[in-house]
């Protein structure tokens, strides 16, 4: 049994009429003109409250459920193979270098690739487990632009706190994913990064080689499964300090001898490794900016523990790194044909 063909209503908005998809007309403001309308009346919380016995969900066929995700899915993967920008790591720097991204530039395709199945990297929780996320000033810009509350400990304090790591993530997340120009890829790995030869005999990045994290975690165990590729103009790595997953695109430089050799993170000093990573946020090589503790690996910079501004002020230097040089990239990957 096929899904049920998407209903269509005629809406009146001033003096014209226009027709707009139920589906779409249900999400819109409740302040437009244009009326909530479906087949049956919408429910409300409130109704359903003490009326339980003879509740009832709508029927469905699970073949509905099935093509309702897969084909937005699948959608999505064509719309996206050809990205403006593609955010590998969706952890705080990567989701904040997201949200500044898609509101200063509406018009960009971005796509976020997350090793995880649970965005968010280690920003759930403040450090040992500790639910508490610690922002040293000015970082508590990013979060009253966020509209996330957060603890001033006194004016001799030199750093807010939110109540909970998860307020944070879970609000630039949910801000994130609301743009309509922004698709995360959890559960999905880099494996690789595409690359142009430059003029000048090196390289520039050209996109991401991507699989299930699944198939990245067994491929020395089951037989080879080639992967897919997004081409993109810039890429912003954002992976974190080395381990399974992290530091994994400067890793790749090196042994694409792009870059000389690692410099290696350093020993814990706040003090000194914040300046360093949002200083440092840049360009590494055409096509290719690196954010956040991944970059503490590049620069041979320190380690900073449970303090998060670095890391959201780093994502917001990226983004303005990529705005810098996304034209011109974009006109690289356009010579010889359309990229």
């Amino acid at each position: 049994m096929s899904p049920a063909p998407m209903m269509y209503e005629l809406a009146t908005n001033g003096s014209k009429t226009t027709t707009i998809p139920a589906a779409k007309m249900a999400t819109m403001p409740h302040t437009t003109s244009i009326p909530v309308t479906a087949p049956t009346k919408p429910e409300v919380i409130e109704d359903m409250a003490g009326n339980w016995a003879d509740f009832k969900f709508a029927p469905i066929r699970e073949s509905q459920v099935s093509r309702a995700m897969t084909r937005r899915y699948f959608a999505d993967l064509d719309k996206y193979a050809e990205s403006d920008i593609v955010i590998i790591g969706a952890g705080s720097c990567g989701l904040s270098t997201a949200y500044t991204l898609a509101k200063a530039r509406p018009d960009l395709k971005i796509a976020i690739i997350e090793a995880g199945v649970a965005p968010g990297g280690g920003a759930w929780l403040g450090g040992q487990l500790f639910s508490a996320m610690i922002m040293r000033k000015p970082a508590d810009a990013f979060l009253r632009e966020l509209g996330v509350p957060y603890e001033d400990d006194g004016v001799d304090a030199n750093y807010v706190v939110v109540k909970h790591a998860a307020l944070f993530t879970s609000t630039v997340l949910s801000k994130v994913l609301q743009f309509p120009n922004v698709k995360l890829f959890n559960a999905t790995a880099v494996e690789d990064l595409i690359t142009r030869k430059t003029e000048d005999g090196g390289i520039r990045i050209a996109g991401v080689v991507t699989n299930w994290t699944l198939v990245s975690m067994h491929h020395d165990d089951q037989s080879c499964m080639d992967p897919n590729t997004i081409n993109a103009p810039l890429i912003v790595s954002t992976t974190g300090h080395d381990g399974p997953f992290g530091a994994f695109s400067v890793k790749r430089l090196v042994s694409m001898n792009a870059i000389p050799a690692l410099g290696g993170m350093r020993g814990l000093d706040m003090n000194t490794a914040e300046d360093a990573i949002v200083k440092g946020t840049r360009e590494i090589t055409p096509g290719l900016i690196v954010g956040g503790m991944e970059l503490s690996e590049v620069d041979g910079a320190n380690r900073m523990g449970p303090t998060f501004g670095a890391m959201a002020l780093s994502g917001v230097k990226a983004a303005e790194e990529a705005l810098k040089v996304f034209e011109q990239r974009k006109t690289e990957c356009a010579e010889g044909g359309k990229w």
